[in-house]
């Protein structure tokens, strides 16, 4: 992982919370981070405590503000618990970032079980749906910010994907839905479109296909980066300072909009 900059009082995000749903390892980690070194007073959200401790264990290092708060975003009441708990400590949301993620199936739709699909779209549609409704009012009175977590999916059609795809490109269908939804209230919806991100779950993949094909790793990494731009994947950090400007008041007019962060992999 990157060294992690230092907390900015001054920064983008100075003074602001910022509710993350979805902490993983990695990228949820980064936007953990980023955020609160932009200053940002971060609420943790996910199934595992563990692993948020972890992560905010990481915040509190670096000087800053981290609340941990194990939720599970299919649940009705998991939620609604999550909005009081964060009103009641904190008394404003200005930003959510919604990151909740599920394991594609990576077979052929007709190979795919319905409940896979269906679990998918409850995860992260509906979850994702669910989170910002109980936190619509605060974000109303902060004339807030969401940032929605989309895919390079919606811009392809390869094979394997399809479940995938259904659930990012319903995700990115109802954020632009709520954009205009919710522009009134003064709440700005954006989605930002990873491709690759070179993390420790993408090293791990690239070592099973370089082993079942009798190539290096760094052979993986060079013929995969050769069809962007920029001939390199971007790090799970440089996708969460992206996440970190449209939740700024750098980014106060943008709304209903996707940005692709890939390297140039593909133009939208």
């Amino acid at each position: 992982m990157t060294t992690q900059t230092p907390i900015d009082r001054t920064g983008l995000l100075a003074d602001k919370v910022v509710v993350v749903s979805g902490v993983g390892p990695g990228l949820g980690r980064s936007i953990c981070l980023r955020a609160a070194a932009a200053g940002a007073t971060v609420v943790l959200a996910a199934r595992t405590r563990e692993r948020l401790e972890s992560v905010a264990a990481e915040v509190t290092a670096l000087g800053g503000r981290a609340l941990v708060a194990p939720t599970d975003i299919t649940d009705d009441a998991a939620v609604t618990a999550l909005a009081q708990i964060v009103l009641d400590e904190f008394g404003r949301v200005d930003a959510l970032v919604n990151n909740a993620f599920s394991v594609p199936s990576m077979k052929a739709l007709g190979r795919t079980d319905f409940d896979q699909i269906s679990d998918s779209l409850d995860l992260t549609v509906l979850g994702t749906l669910r989170v910002i409704k109980a936190f619509t009012p605060a974000l109303a009175g902060a004339e807030g910010a969401i940032v929605n977590l989309s895919s390079m999916v919606i811009r392809h059609s390869e094979p394997r994907y399809g479940s995938y795809k259904i659930a990012k490109s319903a995700l990115l269908a109802m954020s632009q839905t709520l954009s205009t939804e919710l522009g009134g209230q003064g709440i700005r919806i954006n989605s930002v479109a990873p491709g690759y991100i070179w993390d420790d779950q993408l090293k791990w993949y690239f070592g099973e296909v370089a082993e079942k094909y009798g190539i290096t790793v760094d052979q993986v990494y060079e013929q995969t980066a050769a069809r962007s731009d920029l001939k390199r994947l971007p790090e799970p950090d440089e996708i969460a300072d992206v996440i970190v400007f449209l939740a700024s008041d750098l980014a106060r007019s943008v709304t209903g909009q996707t940005l692709d962060v890939n390297c140039g992999e593909y133009h939208a």
